[in-house]
This record gives C-alpha cells, structure tokens and sequence, in this order.
C-alpha cells in the first residue's frame, strides 16, 4: 500500500525547525535567504508551542493546534486535547497557555481565551506590515526551499502511441505537471517521467496492416492540414484490430510480426520507430498547447525496459516473492486476497514466456529507486488503477527494492463527467478527442473577453483567449480535489464570475492594471510602522500564508489546495480594493497600498504557473 504521509513526523519536523528559528539571535531582523522566511502562522504556533513546553514539558511534541480565524488573526485549539490527557478544565488550561504566550518580541499583540479554552491570538500590526515587506524583497515571496535536492519522479500522462490523445489523459496530465512544478519550486530533483505506451503485440497488428495497405496514408507530410498522424494512425489501428479478429490468416502474419518485432528484425524495428515518431510529434503538439513541461527528453516508453524484465523477473524469483504457477510466474499477495478468499496474484511472466503490464511496472519501479535513485515516487493515474499499484509497491518492498526511505504514492484522481453526470463521452458515445476540447475552450473564452472589453485588438484576443482558454481547463480540474469526479461544464469554466480560472487570471490583469495607474514600476517601500485597516490586515495574512499551502500540496499531493488559496486571495482582493483607495491615498499609506498591490500580483503569477497557467497582464 502507499507509504503514510507521516504527518505527525512532518508536523515534528516542522515544529524543529519553528523553535530553531524562533531561538535565532537575529529573530527580529527580517531575514530573506533560500531558507524562506517564517510565516505567522508558524511563528504563532511556535509561540504556543512555548507556552505548551513551559506549562507542560511533557508535552513539548503537542501540535499547536493554530489556524486563522474569524474572531481573531489566529486561533489555538491545543487546550482541548491536552486538557483531556492531563486531567483538568480545557479553560484554566487554555489560561495558563495564555498566561505564558510570549508578547515581548513584538509578533502577538493580545490573546484572549474563550468558549471552552480557544486562545485568540491577535497580531501586532508592525509585524504584520514586517511580512509583507520580506515577502515583497523575495524574489521566491519567502517560500523555503524545503525538498534539498530531493529526487522525486512523477510518473504522468502516459499516451499511446498510435493512439489519439483524448480528454482521458487530461487529469493526469494536468495534475502530474501542477505537482511537478510545485516540487521542482520546493527545491526538489524532479524526473518527469512519461511512460508511453509504446511496445506490445498491437504494434505487430498495426505494423503488418500498414504493410499490406501502402495506400494509407498517414505520414504527416501525406496528409491534408485537418488530419494529424496519429489521427490517420488511430483510425488504421482501429481497421487492424477488425482485420484481426475477421480473418484468422491476418492474426497469424500478425502475431509473427511481433515476434519480429521483439526480436529486432530491422524492417519491423525501423517501421516501428517511424509510429513511434509520428505519435511523438502529436503528443508535443498537446503537450505545447497545454503548456506543460514535457519534452521529447523525459518520453521513456515501455520499451525501453523490455531488454530488463528477465533480469526483473529472475531477481524477484531468486528472492523467493515471485514463484512459479502452472509455467506462469506470479506473486501472490500478502495484503489482499480476491472474492474467493485467495491472495490476489500480480502475473510476472506468462506462461507462454510473454511479459505485461505488471511485468514492466515492476521493471520500471526496480530501475527508478536502482538507476534514478529516487527518494519519492509518484504514479499520477486514476484511481482504478490502484489495487494494480498496490500490488506493484507491494512487491517492490517484499523484493528489497522499496524502503523505508522511500516514499511512494498513488496519486489517484476522479472521473471527468459529463454535464450529464455520466463519464465524458461525444454525442455518438465516443472519446472527446482533446484538441478539439482545448479549441472549444479558447473559442467559449474569445466570446467571453470580447464581449468584456471590445476595444482589444484581434491579436490581443487571441493570445487572451488562447491563455485563458487552456487555463479554463486547467483550472476546472485542479481546483476540484482529484479524488473526486467532476462535471465538464465549458460554460461554467469560462465564466467570468465564481471560483474560474478565468476570474483568477482576470484579477491578476485587473492589479497590473492598477499598479500601471500608480506608475508603480518599482519596488514600494513598507512603513511598517503604518496603520492597517481590516481589509488590508486579511490580505496581507492570506499573502503570508502562500508558502504554507505550497508545503501542503507537496505533503498530501491536492493542487486543489494551492487553487483554492488563490482564489480566496483574489477575493481578499477584491475586497481590500473595493475598501482601501490606492492611487488616491496619502502617503504613507499610498506605498504600503501599492506593497499590497504588487505582491498580490507576484504571488497570483507565482501561483498560477505552479497551476501551469499563464497570467495575463491585460484581459
């Protein structure tokens, strides 16, 4: 099964990490530097960590229990649990806590216990400007670098060659590049892994087909402009395969091309290659459209591992975790038996000698911790998959390959439906080809943006609808949790209004626009020492919490996390500028406006290209 996220250990190592800045000799200074800068959640907690430490040493690995709250800045839970393992009222023990809150350094300014021991924390106002000053002078906002280096390969998108990419291979895609780019900003080593489909007995049908058919066209340059390569490949697949099974003569010529295949004859291998091309060709097409970070460079398809299955395999028979059944080479499960009450079997060779699936998801488990030396492992597919991944981690960790100091994880998703609630599908019940889906969105979004400001030039509009089209998309998927299924609905994504990409990149536009009013190019500098009126005071608190929803994304794998908090920082926006005039101000509170103003657009950029989603400055 996939490890455990650990989250007492990561709670720990975090709290380590608070005390340690919390006992710095230049605590009070600002300090910008790749170990970020502490946001005031952590500092709180560490505070109350303090307090618990002083009243209950015993307690000193307690979770602070700290988050915002609408009756305070903050709100400390810890008196509750505590209280109930000690033996005493939850309110005298949140008095004590209260009573040895450190207020000297200038961080909280009052706390307030109240309902059944909840410590409200308010925060001085200087400190609170101090953030957004440090954050603005970041070049990283104050995010950590906390992966070092670590090597994390995600496994995603995952095509077929020969195949059409469809809006099945949206979720994966999309997710797997979202968390890519969000560890790879942590610090971590990433390995964007794309393990195509590229090898198995379909590639002898199609390959014979080919052969016995050379008026198919189906290279790109014997095609017209609206058919792709892989399109014309798909549709010649899907002829092989009736072929295939009408004509019993085929399947034989079939089925020998494969083993000419396997055994590298030249013509089948070259022929092979040129599928394998064409498809690749397609895949960058998509891969470019949706601005993901794939490149031909990280394509390692299954045939790649097909010259390291034997030595797979006999390693996990030598092991005594695969082991013969009648000619077939199987292991069987410890963890999970089927209906019949048996352990589940993962088939490692078949019995005629052949390899699959699970065969070269073993192979490639065993060369990514081997060869890669990863410390972390993603799988980004959907969640039907996951017995298949369970039994493949299960025998990596009983075969030696998999340790503790690994960690690996399925990172299933839902289903996308229809606005009918039904998986996705055409008209005529077919797959929902994803080109035509992503021109679909740019088209709905063009309308939209015209509509909103007719003064754009066409070519304004076309670059806003492209961007705002595929972000559309994006954003639709990454904001649902990816557990979860949900509904394909063009018309709600592209909306100007709720929780839409297109709201969140129209916000970024809408505070370019008022810093380019301000003629503010520049940095503006804090009066920290300023006064801070209530909406300034939510958004500057939202800005601090940027880094923390990062670790988060990295910790339980939810880009939905990372969108949820962007939109609820452009709300906080909206709000802070509908209350707050910024040109009109006096200083100095117009500069300390404008602070707000500029890391509220650094940080929706920030954000929005860890989504994978562009941020236009004009819309």
């Amino acid at each position: 099964m996939p490890c455990p996220r650990r989250t007492g250990r990561s709670w720990s190592r975090r709290m380590t990490h608070l005390r340690q800045w919390a006992h710095h000799p230049h605590r009070k200074e600002s300090k910008v530097s790749s170990a970020g800068i502490v946001p005031l959640l952590g500092r709180v907690a560490a505070a109350v960590s303090e307090a618990i430490v002083r009243v209950r040493p015993e307690m000193a690995d307690a979770d602070p229990v700290v988050r915002r709250s609408d009756r305070a800045d903050f709100q400390s839970n810890a008196a509750l649990p505590l209280a109930k393992k000690v033996g005493m009222p939850p309110a005298q023990l949140g008095g004590e806590l209260a009573a040895n809150l450190d207020l000297t350094d200038g961080v909280i300014a009052d706390v307030q216990v109240s309902g059944p021991g909840f410590l409200n924390i308010s925060l001085a106002d200087r400190a609170i400007w101090a953030s957004v000053a440090a954050r603005l002078a970041d070049e990283r906002l104050g995010v950590p670098t906390t992966e070092n280096g670590h090597r994390v390969v995600i496994d995603y998108s995952a095509p077929n060659v020969a195949k059409e990419m469809h809006v099945g291979h949206l979720r994966t895609t999309i997710i797997g590049d979202s968390l890519a780019r969000v560890f790879g900003f942590l610090g971590a080593d990433v390995v964007r892994a794309n393990h195509l489909g590229d090898w198995g007995t379909q590639f002898g049908m199609l390959i014979q087909y080919i052969d016995e058919h050379p008026e198919s066209p189906w290279h790109t340059e014997e095609l017209d402009a609206d058919t792709s390569s892989v399109s014309a490949l798909d549709s010649l697949y899907k002829a092989a395969r009736a072929q295939f099974d009408a004509d019993p003569a085929f399947a034989d010529r079939a089925r020998a091309r494969v083993v000419a295949l396997q055994g590298g004859d030249a013509d089948t291998v070259a022929r092979w290659r040129e599928i394998v091309a064409e498809s690749e060709k397609a895949f960058g097409a998509i891969y470019d459209r949706l601005g993901v970070l794939l490149t031909p460079d990280d394509y390692v398809g299954e045939s790649f591992y097909n010259d390291q299955l034997a030595e797979t395999v006999t390693e996990l028979v030598d092991k005594g975790v695969a082991v013969d059944s009648d000619g077939a080479i199987v292991v069987l499960s410890e963890q999970v038996t089927g209906p019949d009450d048996q352990p589940v079997v993962l088939m490692v060779r078949k019995r005629d000698g052949g390899y699959g699936y699970d065969s070269t998801d073993l192979a490639t488990i065993r060369y990514r911790i081997a060869s890669l030396h990863a410390d972390r492992l993603l799988y980004v597919t959907d969640s039907r998959q996951a017995l298949h991944f369970q039994l493949i981690f299960e025998a990596a960790r009983r075969v030696g390959w998999l340790t503790e100091a690994i960690q690996v994880d399925h990172v299933a998703y839902g289903t996308i439906l229809g606005p009918d609630g039904k998986p996705f599908k055409t008209r005529a019940g077919g797959t929902v080809r994803l080109m035509g889906l992503l021109d679909e969105a740019a088209a709905r979004v063009r309308a939209v943006v015209a509509d909103k400001n007719p003064d754009l030039s066409a070519a304004e509009l076309d670059t806003i609808a492209e961007q705002a089209g595929i972000g559309a998309v994006k954003y639709a998927d990454l904001s649902t949790s990816r557990v979860k299924d949900y509904s394909f609905d063009l018309d709600r994504m592209t909306t100007l209004n709720g929780n839409t990409g297109v709201y969140l990149q129209y916000a970024h536009a809408r505070v370019c626009s008022i810093l380019r009013k301000a003629h503010a190019a520049t940095q503006a500098t804090v009066d920290t020492a300023g006064p801070l009126e209530p909406a300034e005071r939510e958004l500057a608190l939202a800005l601090d919490g940027y880094g923390t929803v990062l670790a988060e994304v990295a910790e339980v794998l939810e880009p939905h996390r990372l969108a949820g908090y962007l939109y609820d920082l452009a709300r906080s926006y909206t709000t802070f500028y509908d209350t707050c005039p910024v040109i009109a101000a006096d200083e100095p509170i117009r500069s300390n406006r404008i602070a707000l103003c500029q890391l509220t657009a650094r940080t929706l950029e920030l954000g929005l290209g860890q989504l994978g989603m562009a941020a236009p400055q004009r819309m």
